[in-house]
């Protein structure tokens, strides 16, 4: 292998990412918490955990794991970190695994309207 080469290919590291949403996505305080984003965008942590019954270190942890998969970014602003919502790896999902089997269903039933448009008026 060539210096600099990569070492894993595109499909590996896509994999892995979405593993990682996947994970964040399966524990229902992380959807929680991006509902929460979702309805608020740009909250504290502090603003965060008023909505939850758990210890800040827990939704720290949460947090971490949307981080990682790239569901929530942060900015700091002054003193105060605000964590922001980022749906683009949830259209990610959408797009690999739900849009191309929901295109599928609009696509048969297109085609049964048009077969039983002509059985009306053919």
């Amino acid at each position: 292998m060539a210096e600099g080469e990569l070492t894993c290919s595109y499909l590996v590291a896509y994999n892995q990412d979405m593993d990682k949403v996947f994970k964040a996505l399966a524990d229902a305080t992380r959807r929680q918490l991006l509902d929460l984003l979702y309805q608020n965008n740009g909250q504290t942590l502090s603003e965060l955990c008023d909505h939850l019954d758990m210890t800040r270190q827990s939704v720290t942890k949460h947090l971490v794991i949307l981080e990682e998969a790239h569901l929530v970014v942060v900015e700091w602003q002054g003193r105060h970190k605000r964590h922001y919502l980022n749906a683009a790896p949830i259209a990610e999902i959408y797009d690999r695994w739900i849009g191309k089997y929901e295109r599928q269903r609009i696509d048969s039933l297109v085609e049964l309207k048009r077969k039983l448009e002509e059985d009306t008026h053919g």
